[in-house]
């Protein structure tokens, strides 16, 4: 006989003035020893710390007054996932060359979230309504920006760094684009790494926030951990799509020149 399934439930409790009080100190207090641990250890970002939990404070309110009629429709969705989309390219290319040709970044989100996103619609598994299709976009988007971000940071550092071995796979006849991708290639590929180990590990480490949310609506096991498996494969797909873009793109000397003297 199968359990009975929890009934729907919240991981975080805001009921009346107390419990939104609560939630304040402790966004507080988490930013601010945040900020001084970076401050205090120089690890700089300091301020970043203070800033995000503030945007995020920002923006989780506005969506939260949004999102109920931005679902209620399929072009108001569409335009929603387009702004994801567009957020998610400006912060990874600012990220790579803040100065430069940073709408360079569309092409690896873009075409790491996207394909993979209709692909899982079109295989039926995910249910074709804006409630299932914002939220797992959503995560396949962050996925692809993260991996952007941290391939190109990573490719760029090393092409920095290791300007002797590009200029001795030059002195052998490599063209500029091979030297870069032969010095590069496997930093930015390290770029993959989370995500390997948050699914190899899934279930006996981390308890993803997919299959706890699932659980905590309600949802048997076997569904919870359908939509997670689903998720963390797609982001495995999504990445690699992403890092194999975005070390091109390096290469190619498009966020910035492939070496600096």
């Amino acid at each position: 006989m199968l359990p009975k399934f929890l009934p729907a439930t919240t991981l975080v409790s805001v009921e009346g003035v107390g419990g939104l009080v609560r939630l304040a100190i402790v966004v507080v207090v988490c930013a601010a020893l945040a900020a001084l641990i970076n401050h205090r250890g120089r690890l700089g970002h300091g301020l970043d710390d203070l800033s995000a939990a503030l945007r995020a404070c920002l923006q989780l309110g506005v969506v939260g007054l949004l999102i109920l009629g931005v679902l209620g429709s399929w072009w108001l969705t569409a335009g929603f996932i387009t702004l994801m989309l567009s957020v998610a390219s400006v912060t990874a290319g600012r990220r790579l060359n803040p100065k430069g040709q940073w709408w360079w970044g569309f092409a690896p989100v873009v075409l790491g979230a996207v394909p993979v996103a209709f692909g899982l619609m079109l295989s039926g598994l995910i249910p074709r309504e804006t409630i299932a299709v914002v939220p797992i976009v959503g995560i396949l988007i962050g996925g692809s920006m993260t991996a952007t971000t941290l391939a190109g940071k990573r490719a760029l550092d090393a092409l920095r760094t290791r300007h002797g071995e590009y200029e001795a796979a030059l002195s052998i006849g490599l063209m500029p684009r091979d030297s870069a991708l032969l010095v590069a290639r496997a930093d930015a590929a390290l770029a993959l790494v989370p995500g390997l180990d948050q699914t190899r590990t899934v279930g006996l480490v981390t308890l993803p926030g997919a299959f706890v949310g699932m659980l905590l609506g309600g949802a048997s096991p076997l569904q919870a951990a359908a939509v997670q498996l689903v998720v963390l494969v797609a982001l495995l797909l999504v990445q690699a799509i992403a890092v194999l873009i975005t070390v091109q793109l390096v290469a190619a000397g498009y966020f910035s020149p492939p070496v600096t003297e």
